[in-house]
């Protein structure tokens, strides 16, 4: 092979982040080379790593592996120690090019391979100018890294780091370099989106910072979040969603579970009323609102009782797109020193949620059938609707904006036939 190839796992962050490090990479000089972008969010999640590294080592034996993210953070050692891995950067010295100019084109021992900081030690989050992103028709936007808050079950702010902002004029600067590219679809994304400005002068919010980059980019068409955490949510996102037609009507929530024990035991923020609370208020300010969120099934000390919380939270305010991880134990966190659960048991509520989920999923795709919505036409044939609602579009051209009337579903996407002549 030759140039830059860039594997990327979980986050948009980490899809936003590639693009980065393959610009760096590229300003180094750096050719021939695989960089793995890896996700520490669960433990399958690094196997899956480790197992596209062997097999990016199999068919390109030549090249040189660079192993990065937040698994290559945290667990450094193991990922130094593969035959197979020629360098670990760490989730900072990823985004420079330093970094690259650094890799040795010579075998070395474990140790020597290691370029990994203290993440505790970054104080800040150095603007990163990209005018493109490989694959995608919606553009994302870093606003925010690192986390604050512990909750027990998370090891990403060890691979992350504290929360730091990047600051806004930052933000909109690098917003206008990618609608004067084309796009026109931005998703703000962060770690923790929306402990936003908390670490920058005056103190900004996520929905001030959205406020502004529509006013200061008008050409910006949609505005999406990426995963929040509804206990942050001021009252600039609110006015978002009552007033805003180009701040698009889904939310994706970290809710990750709906019994208040268990939220209590996570050290999440939100109780059970809380969560309910947020969704309807934002379906008062907004009917068309969907909602996205993660659930994890199986959470140490859980109960069956504790379990139909969870999955009767998910039925109650109609989540239509739900994420469901099993529990995963991750080492140095406080939940994996808990009692744990048999996993034959996990998998079984994990089954069970994902269900729950599917049906409210087809609910939701019912009550889409008869009406008109503004598709974003993506690469594959496939669209989404302002609410994030999947439509094939097999006829469509990538990056058109076109009102469709919806027609049906096939269980998993909507169907439509174009409306009359309303391309934007």
């Amino acid at each position: 092979m030759s140039g830059v190839e860039v594997i990327t796992f979980g986050c948009r962050l980490n899809t936003y982040e590639s693009e980065v490090m393959r610009s760096q990479a590229e300003a180094a000089g750096l050719n021939n080379a695989i960089l793995v972008n890896t996700c520490a969010v669960t433990g399958e999640a690094v196997r899956q790593a480790r197992q596209a590294i062997r097999r990016a080592r199999r068919d390109n034996p030549h090249a040189r592996i660079i192993v990065t993210g937040c698994a290559a953070q945290t667990e450094k050692h193991a990922f130094a120690e593969m035959a197979e891995v020629d360098a670990v950067l760490g989730n900072e010295e990823k985004l420079t090019s330093a970094s690259y100019r650094s890799v040795p084109d010579f075998g070395v021992s474990a140790e020597e391979k290691l370029r990994v900081n203290d993440i505790m030690s970054v104080r800040a989050t150095a603007p990163q100018m990209i005018r493109h992103i490989d694959g995608h028709v919606r553009a994302f936007i870093q606003v925010q890294n690192g986390c604050d808050h512990r909750c027990t079950f998370c090891i990403i702010p060890y691979g992350r780091g504290n929360s730091r902002s990047v600051p806004m004029g930052a933000v909109v600067s690098q917003a206008r370099n990618l609608v004067e590219s084309g796009y026109r679809e931005i998703v703000l994304t962060g770690v923790d989106a929306t402990s936003y400005g908390a670490d920058l002068p005056g103190t900004p919010t996520l929905g001030l910072l959205a406020k502004t980059l529509l006013k200061q980019v008008p050409e910006i068409r949609r505005l999406r979040l990426s995963s929040i955490d509804s206990i942050e949510a001021d009252q600039h996102l609110m006015d978002l969603i009552a007033d805003e037609p180009r701040f698009m009507p889904h939310l994706h929530l970290s809710l990750q579970h709906g019994d208040d024990m268990i939220l209590k035991r996570m050290k999440r923020r939100h109780s059970r009323a809380d969560a309910i609370r947020f969704i309807e208020d934002a379906r008062r300010l907004r009917s068309e609102m969907s909602f996205g969120a993660d659930m994890i099934a199986g959470f140490p000390t859980e109960t069956d009782a504790m379990f139909e919380n969870a999955v009767s939270l998910a039925e109650e305010v109609g989540i239509a797109h739900l994420h469901v991880f099993p529990y995963s134990p991750r080492p140095g966190t406080p939940a994996a020193r808990m009692p744990q659960l048999d996993r034959a048991l996990i998998k079984q509520r994990a089954a069970r949620l994902r269900l729950a989920g599917q049906k409210l999923h087809q609910s939701h795709l019912d009550s889409m059938v008869g009406t008109r919505q503004w598709l974003l036409v993506e690469n594959n044939g496939l669209a989404h609707t302002e609410n994030f609602t999947l439509v094939a579009a097999p006829s469509l051209r990538p990056r058109d904006l076109v009102q469709v009337a919806i027609t049906g579903h096939n269980g998993k996407h909507l169907d439509m036939q174009l409306a009359a002549a309303d391309a934007a």
